[in-house]
Parts: structure tokens; sequence; C-alpha cells
């Protein structure tokens, strides 16, 4: 909640009142927006903001907030609550739900109507992890009664490489981002990509809060979107979309409207995830295939 100031021998407050009114309310329009934010989420938010706008604080040496001043800025926000969550399998039975996926589709109904959005400023955006060796293998031939069928695969597990892929309602598709889990980027990364499509590095491989914001600014360039002509994103609730404010200041001040799929249902909401994925990594295996021979 405060820093202690050994000079005066009392505390002072992190954030002035409105900087805290800020933080308060960037909850309450994610968990509107259907995204959901943790704890420790919510504590290196105040990281963010405390960075951001250049105030004392003792968070520099983990990157969040203190428990104590995440238990103390629930307290100054009466209107906010833990709530617990489900496990996974749980909260995937249980999340899919007439409740909460009327809840979502009441929610793109009304951006859709305020904002006067046709089919070409309405995206869904997701990633899907490629590896050298598919895990995806297509149907085969073999004799009527046999078992088990086995085919050949590679001794080598494969590097796996995140690919963002990104279109509209009206089929435009915006040129894919491959994440490679490497320190160092390399030309050869780039060979064979559609036109404008381009590669980043890290050591995970997976999509960060950078990579997404990276990511969005080639976005806002690509649907043009502006305040005048806003346009509708679609992302699952992973926090490199959402847990981060440069995101969601970039996104509002570029007339992108964030809308996340409720908790644990983009295994059925998502259209990129129910109809083009599977596809995708079956295709890719062909070709893997057809590259070996």
């Amino acid at each position: 909640m405060a820093t202690v100031d050994k000079t005066l021998g009392k505390f002072q407050c992190v954030f002035n009142t409105e900087q805290e009114l800020e933080l308060g309310q960037y909850l309450k329009d994610m968990q509107k927006r259907l995204f959901d934010i943790t704890m420790k989420e919510f504590r290196r938010l105040a990281n963010q903001l405390a960075e951001r706008n250049g105030c004392k604080h003792p968070f520099n040496n983990t990157g969040m907030a203190g428990e104590d001043w995440g238990l103390g800025s629930m307290a100054r926000h009466p209107d906010l609550s833990m709530r617990k969550s489900e496990g996974t399998s749980g909260a995937r039975a249980m999340g899919f739900n007439k409740v909460a996926v009327s809840q979502f589709f009441a929610l793109l109904t009304n951006d859709i109507d305020e904002n006067k959005l046709t089919g070409a400023q309405i995206y869904n955006c997701d990633e899907t992890g490629m590896t050298v060796v598919p895990k995806q293998h297509s149907k085969i031939i073999a004799t009527n009664g046999q078992r088990q069928v086995g085919v050949l695969t590679p001794a080598e597990r494969g590097n796996t490489v995140t690919v963002e892929i990104c279109c509209s309602v009206a089929g435009n598709f915006m040129p894919p981002m491959l994440i490679y889990p490497r320190k160092r980027k390399q030309q050869e990364f780039e060979v064979g990509l559609p036109s404008g499509g381009w590669a980043e590095v890290n050591d995970s491989g997976w999509m960060t809060a950078d990579l997404f914001l990276k990511w969005l600014k080639k976005f806002i360039a690509f649907s043009t979107a502006k305040k005048e002509r806003p346009v509708l994103l679609l992302p699952d609730g992973h926090a490199s979309h959402t847990k981060s404010l440069d995101v969601i200041d970039l996104a509002h001040n570029n007339g992108v409207i964030l809308l996340c799929f409720p908790p644990h249902c983009s295994h059925r909401l998502q259209p990129l995830d129910v109809a083009f994925m599977r596809p995708l990594s079956l295709y890719y295996e062909d070709e893997v295939r057809t590259q070996e021979k």
C-alpha cells in the first residue's frame, strides 16, 4: 500500500487518488470484457503503473507490488473481491454454460451494433504451436482388421514454434508472426513466409506481453484501425494479450475494441481454434511428409 519514509518516520502512498482509481477502474473494465485477472497479475499491473508514472515504490526487485500492498488495495476498493477459481478440467465443463455464452454474445452484439461494425472490422486472433516433428498424422491406407496401424516418425522431438494467426469475419488474413525458441534472430527464419509475415525470437518460443505489443502495432496498421473507424479484436484471455497496460492503452488509443472469449470456452467458441487450427496441423503434416521424400 505504501513505502516507508525513514526521514519522516511515516508511510507514503505509492499512488495518488487518481492513479488508484485508474487501477481499480481497469480491473472493473477487464472483468466486464470477460478477462480474468489474478492477484499476482494485479500486482504486476500496479508495478507497471508505478513505472509509467515515475512513482517512488519498493517493487523494483520483484516486478510486482507486494502482497501487503495487494491486500491493502483490495480493502480500498470494497466493490472488488477475490473469487476462487476452479481447476481447468472442471472449469471447462462448467464454464461452457448458457449464462457465460449468453453474456459473451450480448457483449459481442452490443459492440457490433454500437460501433456499426462490418465483417471487415471484426477479427479473431489465436496462436498455435507447430513442431518440426508434427503431432498430427493423416489417415493412411491399411489392411482391414488390423488392430494397430503405425507410422514411422523421426526420433527427435523437434522444437515448437509459435504461430500467431489472425483473420477477419470477411476472410481477410493478416500475415502470420512466428516466434522461435532462440536468443538471436536469423534471416532463415523468414524464408518461405507469406508476404508481410515476420519472425520474432525469445528463449521459450512462446507469446509474451512484449511480443504481443509488437504484433498489435502491426495489426493496427494492417486493419487500418482508428477511433473514427474502430475494429473489434477477439483474443483469448492469455496474460500476454491483456495483462499489460501498454497493450490496453495502445488498443484504446487506436480504436481497437478488445473482447475476450469466456474463460475456458475458447475450445468451443473461438473460430480459429475450432475450425482452422486442426486443418492447419494436418496440412502442415502432409507438407512435412512431402518434403521428407
